[in-house]
């Protein structure tokens, strides 16, 4: 299959997939989505296949997801879905998110995340649905929608770190270094910038020669455990809070002051009491 938004190649049993729209910081369109489903269910019927790399394509890793209007893709006509606008972001959005990313966990075969540069909002939900998170040590992870427009669509902080990092970064939407993901036990490994890319493939090829059934078998055990915990009742029912926490008092405070000052103008009061993103002083 010819893929528009992504790249897709196998080396040493190791399935390479970059999300590739670097003008957008590879920001996640439906289309884009819908093509990640695909070559993910394509890299599983590879046998030549062993472990999986999502990874992306220019500065960084992904920002979030797309949510500018857009039509059916001509890939994919059986859909007949159209991407919401800002204003329409509720609970049936959210969970097509979350089902997606329960393909990406019932597959038998390994994924990991290689992530570099920013990795935010959606891009910090791919990455954290991955089996395995490497980052590069100045990557930036984040959630900052939380401070003002939603919950997370897929409400994996519970799941990646201790209940007082995770409440403490859904509250602030602070980001962390690539090294202080690791430290939280968000990430798994970093290794420098320079470096991500040849031991992101070192560590996926030594676990592609782990017979297929073997890591499998693996898989599921490790799977099937979080799931008596609960993991897919607490997902689910974090959509539910997502679209909750959009039908509020000045829930569009955020969008009204982009659409009437500008983005740039909100995202700087929205970051302006914490002195990061969009308000990091310059150096």
């Amino acid at each position: 299959m010819t893929y528009k938004n992504l790249l897709y190649e196998v080396r040493e049993r190791v399935a390479h997939i970059t999300l590739n729209r670097p003008e957008k910081t590879n920001a996640m369109s439906l289309e884009l989505r819908h093509e990640l489903y695909a070559v993910l269910k394509e890299a599983e019927r590879n046998q030549d296949v062993g472990s999986i790399v999502i990874k992306g394509a220019g500065k960084s890793f992904c920002a979030g997801y797309d949510i500018s209007p857009e039509t059916p893709s001509p890939n994919f006509p059986e859909d007949g879905y159209v991407a919401p606008d800002v204003d329409q972001l509720t609970g049936q959005y959210a969970q097509s998110l979350v089902d997606g990313y329960w393909i990406m966990w019932d597959l038998t075969k390994p994924v990991i995340a290689q992530v570099h540069g920013y990795c935010l909002a959606g891009g910090s939900e791919l990455a954290s649905m991955c089996d395995i998170m490497f980052v590069a040590e100045d990557a930036t992870l984040g959630y900052p929608p939380t401070r003002g427009i939603s919950n997370p669509d897929t409400l994996y902080f519970p799941w990646k770190m201790s209940m007082s990092n995770a409440k403490y970064l859904m509250f602030t939407g602070k980001s962390v270094s690539g090294k202080e993901a690791v430290e939280l036990g968000w990430a798994t490994k970093c290794f420098t910038a320079e470096e991500l890319d040849e031991k992101v493939h070192q560590e996926a090829s030594a676990i592609a020669t782990i017979q297929p059934a073997l890591l499998a078998t693996l898989k599921r055990g490790v799977n099937r455990a979080y799931e008596i915990m609960g993991i897919r009742t607490a997902m689910n029912v974090g959509v539910d809070w997502m679209a909750l926490s959009t039908y509020r008092e000045n829930s569009n405070q955020f969008m009204d002051t982009a659409n009437a000052e500008g983005l740039k103008s909100a995202l700087q009061k929205r970051d302006g009491p914490f002195g990061d993103y969009s308000a990091k002083p310059k150096k």
